[in-house]
């Protein structure tokens, strides 16, 4: 009996100690490779965009008088996408490795994001970029919104390099800001759930970003 039960618990905590290892590190990026490369994730992303961009289409039509309309943009994995060095890096890479690659300004643009872009131009809606990349990057984010043909905007608004709060804190106060000065911010465009919480958007629209996480 003694034997039977001593069996009973060494399997029993071996089990529940299998079911709560994590995953994989290794399966896991092999399982955002395959995402990427079968096409699955360009696919949402497009269909993300398709919908804000009818959303865009739609609310411009009901405008009213002296009403004004504008746009938040994420950057990262939102505009433009930083795959190529996320590929290089292992989907890793340190801090340093990423500043030095936001330094190069080679960021390509995602295409149906950059669509919404030009819907909202179009229709006079005025863009706001609110990212997460410190002011010590300007000058290299604004020479890669050149490089994609978005560098029109109302704002691009940046953290301060002695930023110590979360980019959700940042980002619903920058939000908060526009909205002060008389914006009514129609749409707020994002991967991470930090782009999007916290208000002062009348939509929100949450593209799709197994990459890394920004609280």
């Amino acid at each position: 009996m003694r034997i039977f039960l001593l069996i009973f618990v060494c399997s029993f905590f071996s089990s529940a100690s299998l079911a709560a290892e994590p995953r994989n590190i290794d399966e896991l990026k092999n399982e955002i490779r395959a995402y990427v490369q079968s096409g699955e994730y360009a696919a949402a992303m497009a269909a993300e965009a398709a919908r804000a961009d009818a959303w865009l289409i739609a609310r411009a039509a009901q405008r009213t008088s002296g009403e004004r309309l504008a746009v938040v943009f994420d950057l990262d994995e939102t505009l433009w996408s930083n795959w190529a060095f996320i590929a290089e890096e292992d989907i890793g890479g340190s801090d340093a490795r990423w500043n030095a690659w936001m330094a190069q300004g080679k960021a390509t643009a995602i295409e149906p994001v950059r669509a919404v872009y030009r819907t909202a131009r179009r229709l006079g809606i005025e863009i706001f970029f609110i990212t997460g990349r410190r002011e010590r990057l300007r000058e290299a984010t604004e020479r890669n919104l050149r490089a994609i043909d978005c560098a029109e905007c109302a704002a691009l608004i940046m953290k301060p390099d002695a930023w110590k709060g979360t980019a959700t804190a940042f980002k619903t106060a920058e939000r908060e800001k526009i909205v002060r000065r008389g914006f009514v911010i129609v749409a707020s465009l994002g991967d991470q759930v930090s782009d999007l919480v916290g208000g002062h958007a009348e939509r929100t629209f949450k593209f799709p970003d197994p990459f890394y996480f920004t609280p």
